[in-house]
């Protein structure tokens, strides 16, 4: 737990010192004289001037800072406020567009990172929808499709990248495996569907299928059915027959087993009040999809960009979409430094270090977001001030109006981040969570 809280400080330093470097490179660019560039607060630790800047590294681990030549006086040489409107515009913005590049880049290596995955030797038909295109093909509950246009199949993804390729009208050639012997080749040709976006050809993929039930055995007397498709045992996943014994395996002695089944696409769970071997003590016999294993393959760059950017894309309506869980729980919705280090902990202890990249990317976003409120002293309150005075055709705010918008947002701001960190503090004495 130490090492996760010390990586998550270390996470939240290098968000900031891009963030802060973001205004640097662009103050500099901007023709600013820039007197300090710090990595953490002081006392400082150790400095160097270079090209008129002083780079230093300060004893509090807790952030960075950039320091301008009299930055809010707009008649000293070199600083901020002597620029004008737009280049003091690009100066406020560059910090949270930085933080948006970090977390792009972050999030793609993220998803770029090699992915856990069930595979097999061709993927298992669970279903296929009345009326649809797998229908007309032929194509039947249980069949395994070991091939598509020639190329083999391993993950459900393989068949639906295969799919995406094709045009409206052409078909796709595909080798099936029937009855666990007979290879046949089917074609069929995929439909678009304006729901999904994609093209389908009506089927729903799965683990297994359940072939035929025992007359008289445990799994009929719990209602269980040819067609069905066995999910889990006691919550344990299950994925070929070896799964399957070692999650019964697994069970507690004495205590009722629950097996998590699929029938029409609905969920259902059976109880069982003693513990079965295998499927044949259940009486069942079941299809899988030939030689399913777990395997860890590489994310190409390209996929991992792709997502990267949906994911961002997409982060404006997940906002929106959770406002009511917001609304339902502040504490759990806008979170602080220490907020932040919990959800780290949660994260990393439920899914692995690698999520500490997933993390970093959200805090990066979530920064960038933060500072892009037009509030002073916010950086989006430097950039609501750059554009008014661009807007007035660069004549200036009085200087009353902008100490009395400081004052006032700066007052906003205590508020806000003393309710924050009272709200952090409280959950991590009250021992709650994020529910990871």
């Amino acid at each position: 737990m130490i090492d996760t809280i010390l990586l998550f400080i270390l996470s939240l330093l290098v968000v900031v010192v891009v963030h802060e470097f973001g205004h640097f490179i662009t103050s500099k660019r901007a023709g600013v004289v820039v007197e300090e560039f710090g990595i953490g607060f002081p006392p400082r630790l150790f400095g160097r001037v270079w090209r008129g800047t002083m780079y230093s590294l300060n004893a509090l681990p807790v952030g960075a800072f950039v320091r301008s030549r009299s930055e809010d006086d707009p008649t000293a040489e070199g600083s901020l406020a002597s620029k004008g409107p737009w280049p003091r515009f690009a100066v406020y913005a560059a910090g949270p567009v930085f933080n948006v590049m970090l977390a792009f880049l972050l999030f793609t290596a993220f998803f770029g990172l090699p992915r856990t995955m069930v595979v097999s030797d061709g993927v298992l038909v669970y279903q296929v929808q009345s009326s649809s295109a797998a229908e007309a093909a032929g194509l039947m509950s249980g069949d395994v499709i070991v091939e598509a246009d020639g190329c083999s199949l391993a993950t459900w993804e393989d068949l639906q990248s295969k799919l995406s390729d094709v045009s409206q009208g052409e078909a796709v050639q595909l080798l099936v495996l029937r009855e666990g012997s007979e290879r046949m080749p089917v074609s069929v040709s995929p439909r678009f569907d304006e729901d999904l976006g994609r093209n389908v050809i009506g089927i729903t993929l799965g683990r297994n299928l359940v072939a035929d039930v025992t007359p008289g055995s445990l799994a009929q007397q719990a209602g269980i059915a040819t067609g069905d498709s066995l999910l889990a045992v006691d919550g344990k996943g299950v994925i070929n027959e070896a799964s399957l014994s070692n999650a019964l395996d697994e069970a507690t002695p004495g205590s009722a087993v629950v097996l998590t089944l699929l029938r029409d696409s609905q969920s259902r769970t059976v109880e069982f009040s003693q513990r079965p071997a295998d499927s044949e003590s259940l009486g069942l016999r079941l299809l899988w999809a030939p030689n399913t294993r777990i395997e860890k393959r590489p994310t190409h760059i390209t996929t991992a960009v792709i997502s990267s950017a949906k994911f961002m894309i997409a982060m404006p309506a997940l906002i929106v979409a959770s406002i009511p869980l917001m609304q339902e729980d502040p504490s759990l919705a806008f979170v602080g430094p220490i907020g932040a280090g919990q959800l780290t902990v949660e994260a990393v202890q439920a899914f692995g270090v690698s999520n500490l990249l997933y993390i970093g990317g959200l805090i990066s976003l979530g920064i960038a977001m933060f500072n892009l409120f037009p509030v002073p002293p916010l950086d989006g309150g430097g950039m609501l001030v750059a554009f008014t005075e661009a807007v007035r055709r660069g004549r200036r705010l009085s200087a009353r109006a902008i100490r009395l918008a400081y004052s006032v947002g700066t007052a906003l701001l205590i508020t806000l981040m003393v309710f924050i960190t009272t709200s952090d503090i409280l959950r991590v004495i009250e021992g709650r969570g994020f529910g990871l």
